[in-house]
């Protein structure tokens, strides 16, 4: 075992350090504190920062359990294609049940019969998609909260173009 340097010629010469008693048993318990310090200063794996975190900053994200981080398109993609394949699962047993059970059922009939519930949930799917992507796209309602008197303007204009010149005539009522 390594003393550090100022240890080893206290150590060496036997003259007290600068200032402490010069008992014995005080000086061997400094010693070993010193050799236990250096020690645990050469074993050190891992380093902690007290420092507080950002509450907003460029810290990468930290993957969370469960799904992969996605979009919400590909997330939905992935529930269609879950949901398809379980669903061909199902029929492709069936189908198999039913060629098995009959000895003799043609497997191209059997395929059009039982491949329909799978292609009517694709379809669902598909259509489920198109009618949120159309809700998503509509426009967002406008409230306005008026705290005076307001003024409505209730005209209507008609225009009439007739003729093989156009000729617009404008009414204001």
């Amino acid at each position: 075992m390594q003393l550090p340097e100022p240890y080893q010629q206290q150590a060496q010469a036997g003259q007290p350090t600068p200032g402490r008693p010069t008992d014995p048993v005080k000086e061997q318990a400094r010693l070993i504190a010193a050799a236990v310090d250096e020690v645990l200063v050469e074993q050190a794996t891992f380093h902690r920062d007290d420092a507080p975190l950002p509450a907003v900053g460029s810290a990468p994200p930290v993957p969370q359990p469960g799904r992969p981080p996605m979009s919400q398109r590909a997330t939905d993609a992935s529930a269609l294609m879950l949901s398809g394949g379980a669903a061909s699962l199902l029929v492709g047993g069936s189908a198999s049940l039913v060629m098995l059970a009959s000895g003799s059922a043609d497997p191209v009939v059997c395929a059009v019969v039982l491949g329909a519930p799978t292609v009517l949930v694709l379809a669902i799917g598909r259509l489920v998609g198109r009618v949120k992507d159309t809700v998503e796209a509509a426009p967002a309602p406008v409230h306005n909260h008026f705290h005076r008197d307001v003024h409505q303007d209730q005209r209507s204009i008609t225009t009439t173009t007739r003729g093989v010149i156009a000729n617009t005539r404008t009414q204001t009522r």
